[in-house]
């Protein structure tokens, strides 16, 4: 049987390994973000058949694997009958595959023709900005994005800061906890967020993130961290501003894609989790398209 390691900083050499060439369409399977969410999800792999195999268990949700990475298309059958063996004797694994892309999609249909079962996962679903707007802010629908930043950038006494900065590091940590605090939230995963983004700047040298920290009069009010997942995407991990602070958002969004990511087509903003709320401000930036993950399932006696 295979043994699963949780997953931890010294561990980014083995993903680098499978993972130089970020090929995926959505955010999931960057080392930087399973490193911000492995307590939340409680991250762990393996290598089977000389493929990544990355299993994660979530509250109200169970345990699943993600999409093998590395494997061929002559092995991948049988790394695939390895899971369902695994899954046999885990009860608590109610489907085998979740944060799945078209592509693997396509090959399971390929392979298995009808017997598996497959959903949209639609609150899972990634939002996909072009770089060049987000930086412009061009166009109509962006109209109040460019209001809000201008709202700003004209009123208030600011200074942009890296995060690669151990003071600024120290500032952004600080502020994430009152962040979360204000929230007076019990939602446990923005507690655990709270810890990941302390992990994540913490080690930030040993990562491939970047990000940067807006301060009014010295004083953070807002911070962003983000990475260059190919030459194709970006992806921003996070975002914290303080709304007392009007267009801080807008302003954080519009000053990190212009100074960290031109030339990158397309940036990731993730999610939105079926919150109405946050849906409402992924679509008000008029996305450029929404990355298509799925559930999946395999009938019984397929292995």
């Amino acid at each position: 049987m295979y043994k699963f390691k949780n997953l931890d900083i010294e561990d980014r050499e083995i993903f680098h390994k499978y993972q130089k060439d970020y090929k995926f369409g959505t955010y999931e399977y960057s080392f930087v973000n399973l490193y911000l969410w492995r307590r939340y999800c409680n991250v762990e792999y393996t290598i089977i058949k000389d493929a990544l195999v990355i299993k994660k268990t979530e509250e109200k949700i169970g345990s699943y694997f993600m999409e093998p990475i590395g494997y061929s298309d002559e092995n991948l059958q049988e790394i695939i009958s390895e899971l369902l063996k695994i899954k046999e004797g885990d009860e608590n694994i109610n489907f085998i595959f979740r944060d799945v892309e078209e592509p693997f999609l396509q090959k399971l249909k390929n392979i298995y023709g009808e017997n598996f079962l497959y959903d949209e996962d639609v609150k899972n679903f990634d939002y996909i900005y072009e770089t060049e707007r987000m930086i412009n802010l061009t166009g109509e629908k962006l109209r109040k994005r460019r209001l809000q930043y201008n709202q700003f950038a004209d009123y208030y006494n600011y200074s942009i800061k890296d995060i690669q900065d151990e003071g600024v590091i120290a500032d952004c940590i600080e502020f994430s906890r009152i962040w979360f605090e204000a929230q007076k939230s019990t939602n446990r995963e923005l507690k655990f967020e709270v810890g990941g983004v302390r992990d994540v700047l913490m080690n930030i040298s040993h990562l491939n993130a970047i990000g940067l920290a807006v301060y009014v009069d010295e004083k953070i009010v807002g911070f962003t961290i983000g990475e260059k997942a190919s030459a194709e995407m970006a992806i921003i991990h996070t975002e914290k501003g303080d709304t007392d602070y009007k267009g801080i958002y807008a302003f954080i969004n519009r000053c990190f894609a212009e100074q960290y990511l031109k030339g990158v087509a397309y940036i990731n903003r993730e999610e939105d989790l079926g919150i109405a709320g946050l849906r409402k401000a992924k679509l008000a930036y008029d996305p450029y398209k929404l990355e298509k993950k799925y559930l999946i399932t395999f009938l019984r006696g397929v292995i």
